[in-house]
């Protein structure tokens, strides 16, 4: 017994018998428990082969127990190496036998992680719904028939989204990160612009707004993120750059055009309509509106309405509940006709008298007693600043305020007149 104790205290570490235990790596009590469940076995069977000979035929009791009692000190002292063992280095027998690989991520691959994390519980998934009629029990439900994303623009629970994603709507509902669903009132909209501000009453607790960046400064070639909530399931992001500046897209509900929208190669999903594109700092930059893509496929070219103009746009719509937006009070042929007649310019088909253009005196088209086409005037320019088309027309108006008097220069007939206009508010904002 004292030679089989004299072999366990051999294969022991020494740091097992002193009072400070150094904590050995995975690795190396591995191979310290290979040693030892190696080395023991064989240590014990010389020592059974030395006090037990096997041809010993007079002493075969006595020799059968003694071999019980060896084999029985061979499982002990190779339970007590592997606990020693596994004492030694400080791990648990689970991890043990478990060598895990630490992922390792760039450093972009790390940000743009970190960019996702920040910025989803800003954003929120958006459920249309309409009141539609059964047919056979006439009762009145509630179909879901479109669905957007948007974001939390303050605390006060403002969430910004397009207009097309609740228009047509007799019921909305607003589900936030953590899965929490509330019912949500329209505060405004903007047709034109295609911008919409709903209402929930939410805890402050809940809500996350999205921090508000610049859009003046962008460039091109600059790394954007378009974060989205597709069909409620889960947020996504998808990444590109900024491929065009100042572009020009019309609005899906009135056909008006906005200006100076961000063009984007990042892949625009469906229900990715109101949320965020945003910077490389996690700033909102635009709304991802629209996408054009030939193909039908969620990839093309991505347009996103600037932050700058959405904000002057919430900011009336939170105060006064509507965008007062001046007008011509006209209607005007479209540009094809009147390139057509070989002019540059905006011809005005109709001036109601009671709108801006008609208590100044511009002229509508007519026919006269026999049915020939009178044409009405021609706008060429306003304040000086030419108008060759309709986008011409808007985008000089978007640049004035109601109230403004302005010079509009009009062809009539062979001559060009000046005529100073009122502007005045869009009566049907709403």
């Amino acid at each position: 017994m004292a030679a089989l104790a004299s072999t366990f205290f051999a294969i022991t570490p020494k740091a097992s018998r002193s009072n400070s235990i150094p904590k050995l790596p995975l690795a190396r009590s591995l191979s310290q428990f290979n040693r030892a469940t190696l080395i023991t076995p064989i240590i014990v069977s010389a020592f059974r082969d030395k006090f037990v000979p096997s041809n010993s035929t007079s002493e075969l009791g006595s020799s059968n127990g003694l071999k019980k009692l060896v084999d029985s000190l061979f499982v002990l002292c190779t339970s007590v190496a592997l606990s020693a063992t596994l004492f030694v280095a400080d791990v648990d027998s689970a991890s043990a036998f478990v060598v895990t690989t630490p992922r390792k991520l760039q450093s972009d691959e790390l940000a743009t992680v970190r960019l996702f994390q920040e910025n989803t519980p800003s954003v929120v998934y958006i459920t249309n719904l309409a009141a539609r009629q059964d047919a056979f029990t006439l009762d009145v439900l509630e179909v879901p028939q479109g669905s957007g994303s948007g974001f939390v623009w303050d605390t006060q629970g403002h969430v910004v989204t397009n207009y097309h994603v609740i228009r047509g709507a007799s019921d909305l509902k607003v589900t936030l990160a953590d899965q929490s669903t509330y019912d949500a009132k329209v505060v405004g909209f903007d047709q034109d612009k295609d911008v919409a501000v709903l209402s929930i009453e939410a805890p402050k607790g809940k809500l996350r707004p999205i921090p508000i960046g610049v859009s003046a400064d962008l460039l091109v070639g600059q790394k954007v993120y378009a974060i989205g909530n597709p069909f409620g399931l889960d947020h996504t992001l998808t990444t590109g750059v900024i491929s065009g500046l100042r572009r020009e897209i019309s609005s899906a509900a009135t056909g008006r055009p906005i200006q100076d929208v961000i063009q984007t190669d990042a892949a625009i999903n469906p229900g990715n309509s109101g949320g965020p594109l945003i910077d490389s700092a996690g700033n909102l930059i635009g709304i991802n509106t629209a996408i054009y893509s030939p193909s039908g496929a969620s990839s093309g070219v991505g347009f996103s309405i600037p932050v700058d103009t959405v904000s002057g746009i919430v900011d009336q719509l939170v105060k006064f509940g509507k965008v007062t937006r001046p007008i011509l009070g006209i209607k005007f042929a479209p540009d094809q006709s009147v390139e057509q007649l070989g002019v540059s310019g905006v011809l005005v088909l109709d001036a109601p008298p009671n709108g801006p253009a008609g208590k100044a005196g511009l002229q509508s088209t007519k026919r006269d007693a026999y049915g020939r086409l009178i044409l009405g005037d021609i706008i060429t320019s306003i304040n000086g600043k030419k108008v060759a088309n309709g986008s011409d027309l808007y985008r000089i108006l978007d640049q004035c305020k109601v109230g403004d008097k302005v010079t509009v220069e009009v062809l009539r007939g062979d001559k060009l007149e000046k005529i100073p206009v009122l502007l005045e508010p869009k009566p049907d904002e709403s």
